[in-house]
């Protein structure tokens, strides 16, 4: 789960930027939350991995803390996912290429939020 300052703009990024969908949304108005699940799937698919975004109502920026380090993502091109996503407006941190003391091909992305993205090139 990923507390967001902005659901929508999350949202946006998760959907448009990396090109997951938007799986379902849950609104709590009396307990001042709204939820968004996205994923790579269609639906609630057995095995299939979700991103819970938590949009707590009236606060719009976290400290991120240093306990946290970053979601990884598969992906078949490294090097073409991080064209799309910067031609869809994402920020690009570290581009594409071989990891250091390797040859897996990562790069990372941040969101909207400030959350770091790994892209693993399979």
């Amino acid at each position: 789960m990923l507390r967001v300052g902005n659901m929508t703009r999350s949202i946006h990024f998760y959907t448009e930027v990396l090109g997951m969908n938007l799986l379902r949304t849950t609104e709590r108005p009396e307990q001042k939350y709204t939820l968004a699940f996205v994923g790579f799937g269609k639906g609630n698919a057995d095995g299939q991995s979700e991103i819970e975004l938590t949009y707590n109502h009236g606060v719009d920026s976290y400290d991120l803390g240093s306990a946290y380090g970053h979601i990884a993502i598969s992906v078949p091109d490294a090097y073409a996912a991080c064209e799309k996503i910067k031609s869809a407006g994402g920020n690009v941190t570290r581009e594409a290429g071989p990891v250091m003391g390797g040859d897996t091909i990562i790069a990372f992305v941040t969101d909207p939020d400030g959350y770091k993205i790994e892209l693993i090139q399979h």
